[in-house]
C-alpha cells in the first residue's frame, strides 16, 4: 500500500522525532540541575542553618558536600523524567542511576585530579567542575537511553542495581552530613 520510500522516510522522521524529545529533556536537565544546584550552594546558609535543609545541600566547603550539589537536583529531575519517558524510553530508568552517579563521582575525582597535579585550587575551576560533572552526568543519560534496545533484558534484569547505589548514596549524604568521618573528602 505504502512504497518503501515513504515507510523510510516515515520510520526516519519518528525516530528524529523521539531523539529531539529526549534530546530536549536532556538540555531541559542540564539546565535544571546545574541553577538548582547552584542555587543550593546557598541554600544552607538563606535557611539560617536549617538541619532538614542541611540533608540535602551543603553545610561544609568539603568535596563531599559539594557532591550533594549534582546528586539531589538530578536525582529529582530524574524521577521525573523517568515518569515521563519511561513509555518510549523503556531503559530511561537505567540509564538516569548510571548518570547521578557518574556525574556525582565525577566531582572528586576531577577535584582531586587537578588540585593534586597543581599543587593547589582555584574557585573557577572548582565551579567549572561541577558543570562539566553535570553535562558529563546527562550526557551518560542520553547514549546509554539511546543505545539500549527495548527487547533488550539486560538493563531490565539489572535496574535495581544502580538505583539500590543512589539510594545508597542519599543515605551516605545524609548520615556524613551529621556525622562526617576524618577523612579528607569531609573537610
Amino acid at each position: 500500500m505504502f512504497s518503501p520510500a515513504y515507510k523510510f522516510f516515515s520510520f526516519a522522521y519518528n525516530l528524529y522525532m523521539t531523539q529531539k524529545r529526549l534530546l530536549y529533556y536532556t538540555i531541559a536537565g542540564i539546565l535544571f540541575t546545574s541553577i538548582l544546584g547552584t542555587l543550593a550552594h546557598f541554600t544552607y546558609e538563606w535557611s539560617n542553618e536549617n538541619f532538614l535543609v542541611g540533608l540535602f545541600t551543603p553545610v561544609s566547603e568539603s568535596v563531599w558536600e559539594h557532591m550533594k550539589l549534582l546528586f539531589f537536583p538530578m536525582f529529582l529531575y530524574g524521577i521525573f523524567v523517568c515518569a515521563r519517558l519511561s513509555q518510549e524510553y523503556p531503559c530511561i530508568s537505567y540509564a538516569y542511576p548510571l548518570g547521578i552517579l557518574a556525574g556525582t563521582f565525577a566531582i572528586p575525582v576531577l577535584f582531586y585530579t587537578y588540585s593534586g597535579t597543581l599543587g593547589r585550587t582555584y574557585t573557577a575551576i572548582d565551579i567549572l567542575i561541577f558543570y562539566i560533572s553535570v553535562i558529563l552526568a546527562f550526557v551518560i543519560v542520553y547514549l546509554v537511553t539511546l543505545r539500549c534496545q527495548e527487547k533488550n533484558s539486560y538493563y531490565k534484569r539489572n535496574i535495581l542495581l544502580p538505583w539500590f547505589l543512589v539510594f545508597l548514596l542519599a543515605i551516605c549524604f545524609m548520615v556524613f552530613t551529621v556525622y562526617p568521618p576524618s577523612l579528607e573528602i569531609f573537610k
